[in-house]
Order: structure tokens, then C-alpha cells, then sequence
């Protein structure tokens, strides 16, 4: 891997996480707001998630138009298009830990550098998790 790539990736994930810092994606608190529609409802996520709506589609379509990625000779798209048992167990796996902890992966990631023992514990459990998944379907495949 090039130099280049390795600066760009980065500074991507510092941008990435400076947004999560601005939008307050790094506060449970904000996730746990939107996600209680009995108490005080808040709907700054619903407004991240619109913003990275928006960018995210400018970024697909200036892809589509391209023949290969900048810094690589092809794009990694899912080839995967059916929804199965697997993907829905695996979201509703996703969205129980998020709702219960107030953090998804990346802002988890981004949070670390707070060093509260909170967000230690929740990217300890999640990268558990995310080892024991590798392992259970290395196996499988076997």
C-alpha cells in the first residue's frame, strides 16, 4: 500500500470523525434522544443522517462516471443484492446495540478518544463480536 493511500485514508477518517464530533454523533445522549419517541424527541440524528444521505449520493454518482477509483485499479462494490435471514438477524443485531448503547462503529471508534471506560468497553464487546463472527463463518465456509 502506498504512502498515499495510507495519508488519504487518514485524513478521511479524521474528517469522518470530526464530523461525528460537530454533530454530536459522539454523545449517546443525541442517539438515545432520537431514538426515545415517548420523551424528549430530538431530531439531530435524523438530520445527520439526511447530510450524509446527500453527500453519499454526490459521491456515488461521481463514481459512476469513473473507470476506476483515484488511488486503486477497482472499485470493492457488495455483489451481494439478496436479503436473507443472515443480513436481517445481522441488522437487528446492529440496531438492539445501538439502541441500547448509543453508538455504532464508527462513532464507538471516534469516541475512544475521549478514554471513558464506558466507550472502552462498548469497542472491547464489539470487536469481540466482530472476531468471533470472522471466525464463526471461516468456519462455516470450511
Amino acid at each position: 500500500m502506498s504512502i498515499l493511500r495510507l495519508l488519504v485514508g487518514l485524513a478521511s477518517g479524521v474528517l469522518f470523525g470530526f464530523g461525528l464530533a460537530f454533530s454530536g454523533m459522539m454523545d449517546p445522549g443525541r442517539v438515545e434522544a432520537f431514538l426515545d419517541i415517548t420523551g424528549p424527541w430530538s431530531a439531530n440524528l435524523a438530520f445527520v443522517l439526511c447530510g450524509a444521505v446527500l453527500v453519499a449520493s454526490i459521491g456515488v454518482q461521481i463514481s459512476k462516471r469513473m473507470r476506476h477509483p483515484v488511488l486503486a485499479d477497482t472499485f470493492n462494490l457488495p455483489s451481494g443484492t439478496t436479503i436473507d435471514a443472515r443480513l436481517l438477524c445481522g441488522a437487528a443485531i446492529f440496531g438492539l446495540g445501538w439502541g441500547l448503547a448509543g453508538f455504532c462503529p464508527g462513532p464507538a471508534v471516534a469516541s475512544l478518544s475521549l478514554g471513558l471506560p464506558i466507550v472502552l468497553a462498548f469497542v472491547a464487546a464489539m470487536s469481540v463480536g466482530m472476531i468471533l463472527h470472522d471466525r464463526l463463518a471461516k468456519s462455516r465456509n470450511r
